[in-house]
């Protein structure tokens, strides 16, 4: 159960992922919205689920990175907002 599970949350990121990619080549979203930011920090925190459950270390590796990139952006951008 936890192999669907997990195969699932694999499934959804690569979706997310590539929505974002999408969104932004159609002109729909900005690559500094944080609509983009969090489909691509959502994105890559499944792939992290499921690559590190695979052992597939350095795709692993790459999506704390991606998720990290994404999360300092959303901060930078919430930091705007603030008064």
């Amino acid at each position: 159960m936890i192999a669907i599970v997990i195969e699932g949350i694999g499934w959804i990121a690569a979706v997310l992922i590539l929505a974002s990619y999408l969104l932004v080549s159609m002109g729909r979203l900005s690559g500094t919205s944080g609509a983009f930011q969090w489909l691509n920090v959502v994105g890559a925190a499944g792939f992290i689920v499921n690559s590190g459950s695979h052992g597939a270390w350095p795709s692993t590796i790459l999506n704390v990175v991606w998720c990290l990139i994404g999360v300092v952006t959303l901060a930078r951008l919430w930091g705007k907002r603030a008064p």
